[in-house]
């Protein structure tokens, strides 16, 4: 398959799930379980039909272990949701999730001991300055957006406050995933066509073990149905093509659900066609035209500070893959290999 195909599905796919997140959370920023919900029933159903053979194939790697690697991705995407509804905004929200590979590279130094150069410190730095500027910036648009009463501006910064702290959580316990991740890799092997749905870090999830995880959602059964009671009662839309009539918010539930699989299939062909230095390159740049699409079309608040933590923190992403030293050698090789002939 040819990589500009898999170039196009990620940004599509990519693109077009942010855009109808937002779509969902600025209706009802509460209702970040019944999206979870409904992505993961649809991988759960696609992945048990076609990858687990409805059961028939075993996994290569034991399921206790994917039995671990889900309970923490159920936690890390339903605390990623939910912050929305503590009034983060989509670009902090972007931004935040963007600096995985930071996060993990910390827990990294902590619990494998690794060591890295001064050039990845650096990115580190760099990262965190913009991840400080960023957060400073919103804290100050929130107290100033809230209501004149000071009451009320307090309570407005203490629900921003623990959004905060829902994703960083949310980062850490995602990066400490991967690192539990890479050492199951380590010792068992890597499985492309089973990690497509058994890698819960940047992919998809298990098609059998998505089965198990929607029992977790049995406790947010009650929230999960009330804001299905209130996209029934949103107005009715005619999707373009068919002519059926339908609520948009199931609408909007729909694309969020079908994009957010084109995404990650498009990730997964790419890392099947192309170098890791080109994946990084493109979800970097993904990341970013999300960004600036949800600043400009949403109208999101974002400052001239807000831009120069942005650049900070992709900047420093881009340090930490040493993207520039990667491009030099690959320049530099065609020179070596001229010179031996």
């Amino acid at each position: 398959m040819h990589p500009a195909f898999a170039v196009g599905l990620v940004f599509a796919g990519c693109c077009s799930n942010v855009i109808f997140l937002e779509l969902l959370a600025r209706r009802h920023p509460g209702c970040g379980n019944i999206v979870t919900f409904a992505q993961f029933l649809f991988i759960a159903v696609e992945g048990f039909l076609f990858e687990a053979d409805l059961g028939r194939k075993p996994p290569a790697i034991p399921i206790r272990y994917y039995a671990v690697m889900v309970t923490m991705f159920f936690t890390v995407s339903v605390v990623n949701n939910y912050a929305l509804n503590l009034n983060i905004a989509m670009p902090l929200h972007m931004i935040f999730r963007s600096v995985s590979l930071i996060a993990n590279m910390i827990l990294g130094i902590i619990i494998l001991k690794k060591r890295y150069s001064i050039f990845k410190y650096t990115s580190i730095a760099l990262v965190s300055v913009g991840i400080f500027i960023c957060t400073f910036m919103s804290a100050k648009q929130v107290t100033s957006e809230s209501s004149s009463s000071e009451n009320d501006g307090f309570q407005a910064f203490a629900w921003w406050l623990l959004g905060i702290g829902a994703l960083t959580f949310a980062l850490l316990m995602s990066a400490r995933m991967g690192i539990f991740q890479e050492t199951l890799y380590k010792q068992f092997g890597k499985h492309s066509k089973e990690a497509l749905f058994y890698n819960v870090s940047d992919f998809l999830n298990p098609g059998k073990m998505k089965i198990t995880e929607l029992l977790f959602f049995i406790f947010l059964a009650s929230d999960i149905y009330d804001h299905a009671v209130l996209f029934n009662k949103s107005e009715l839309y005619q999707v373009p093509g068919i002519g059926v009539t339908v609520p948009i918010m199931w609408f909007y539930l729909l694309m969020n659900v079908i994009t957010q699989y084109v995404c990650i299939r498009g990730v997964f062909i790419l890392t099947t066609e192309c170098a890791s230095l080109t994946v990084t390159l493109v979800v970097t740049l993904r990341k970013f035209v999300s960004l600036i699409f949800s600043i400009l079309y949403f109208r999101n608040p974002f400052t001239l500070w807000h831009w120069l933590g942005t650049l900070f923190v992709f900047l420093g992403t881009l340090m930490y893959t040493e993207v520039w030293n990667n491009l030099g050698t690959s320049k530099g090789q065609p020179q070596k290999e001229d010179k031996k002939n």
